[in-house]
């Protein structure tokens, strides 16, 4: 009996099958499949634990599940259902084989995604396919979805991408010095959404923080970890502690990443030497929203006349329970309305590499979420998370229609710097 099996048995046994998951769990909701349903899949867990090999249906029920963890929010019993998720995950990767097809499309999603230097260096040629109008012209032809449906959505998912600017290793505090941060990057957002980073520095800037932004930080891990593959998401988890050991704070504007930082400490717990530096960086790990509320505002705040949906990431609401903070921000701008998205607690279906590896289902949870979003009549979606930012603006898409897509650190810079809605709205 291995380790993960000794942490298995206790968690699958925490699962009374009450049902209290399902209406929360969006395959459920959309194929009403029992083991396409939180306590489905631990059944699923438990007949592998008691000897079941992991034959290719389990792995598809498995495969289906986003990790958005709505199911522990929900769950009156407790049930770690991200843990059983996670370490199901990475014996599906040790145990089972996939074919080479779909081997080659995983291996090409994590040579890729979690390495900035990659993304930068597709900056480019991105840039240049997207404003000669070839994009539009590849999508009429349909050619990537006969050649791989994960390239098509890939394709389809990259925002227009504008200049990305470099920020320096520091920022000084503007005004009195408060807090010493460090900040998190990441990968998607350095390189797709450099606005976002750029904003970011700003704003702990101006409410007095000095910005500590290493240079040799890379990946934190939360894609190889959300989807078993847990060596290199232990690997990725070394580089970032050593990274940011030396500051008090680590503030992360992705709700992805914040997820799988502060949850280092049980991914690094049987490392002797890793163990106490990881539990040390995840209770330091703060999302940005987060640690804004716990600093207290000192900027003033200048009107935004616009009206936003905030769309709540589930790995920042389900994983990391932060819910009030971002509408706190967003209330204590003048001029600005926010309106609340139905269902808020069923995915977008971005969940991380869910929409490069399961396109159908996240484009059908993407288009009830783009219909939620449109029912608001918001002029200005807001989210914290990049994968939900594409996800939605594509769904969007789809439906032939556009909003304009802000983090709330973008909407808070607008109103700090007295830029008002047309640094968030287009002419």
């Amino acid at each position: 009996m291995t380790a993960q099996d000794d942490e298995l048995g206790p968690l699958i046994d925490d699962c009374v099958h009450c049902g209290f998951c399902l209406p929360t769990c969006p395959t459920y909701v959309l194929w009403g499949e029992e083991m396409d349903s939180p306590r489905g899949r631990i059944h699923l867990m438990k007949q592998h634990a008691e000897g079941e090999p992991i034959g290719l249906p389990m792995v598809e029920h498995f495969d289906r599940c986003l990790g958005c963890m709505a199911c522990v929010t929900s769950c009156p019993s407790g049930v770690q259902y991200d843990r059983l998720i996670e370490v199901t995950r990475a014996r599906v990767e040790e145990e089972h084989r996939r074919p080479f097809g779909e081997r080659a499309v995983r291996e090409l999603i994590f040579q890729l995604f979690p390495y900035p230097r990659r993304l930068r260096a597709l900056r480019g040629p991105l840039r240049a396919y997207q404003r000669t109008g070839l994009d539009r012209l590849v999508r009429r032809t349909g050619v990537l979805e006969r050649l791989s449906p994960a390239l098509a959505a890939m394709e389809r998912l990259a925002p227009p991408l504008g200049r990305a600017p470099r920020l320096p290793e520091r920022v000084a505090a503007r005004g009195g010095h408060r807090a010493t941060v460090g900040m998190l990057t990441g990968c998607v957002q350095r390189e797709f959404f450099p606005g976002v980073n750029a904003a970011t520095a700003r704003v702990l800037a101006m409410e007095g923080c000095d910005v500590v932004i290493p240079r040799d930080q890379g990946c934190c891990g939360a894609l190889s970890v959300h989807s078993g593959r847990e060596e290199e998401g232990r690997e990725f988890a070394r580089r970032t502690i050593a990274a940011f050991e030396s500051v008090d704070v680590v503030v992360v504007n992705a709700a992805g990443c914040g997820s799988a930082m502060k949850e280092y400490r049980t991914l690094l717990a049987d490392d002797p030497v890793w163990g106490p530096r990881a539990e040390a960086l995840s209770r330091k790990a703060r999302d940005l929203t987060e640690f804004l509320v716990e600093l207290g505002p000192r900027a003033e705040r200048h009107p935004v006349d616009v009206t936003v949906a905030y769309h709540d990431a589930c790995h920042l609401a389900h994983a990391q329970g932060v819910r009030a903070q971002p509408r706190a921000l967003l209330a204590g701008i003048p001029g600005l309305t926010v309106r609340e998205i139905a269902d808020p607690e069923i995915c977008c279906g971005s969940a991380g590499t869910y929409n490069l590896l399961q396109p159908e289902a996240a484009a059908q949870l993407g288009d009830r979420k783009a219909a939620n979003v449109r029912e608001t009549g918001a002029e200005l979606l807001v989210a914290a998370n990049p994968g939900c930012s594409m996800q939605i603006a594509t769904a969007l898409g789809r439906r032939g229609e556009e909003i304009a897509v802000a983090h709330p650190a973008e909407v808070l810079d607008a109103s700090l710097r007295r830029r008002g809605r047309s640094a968030l709205l287009p002419d």
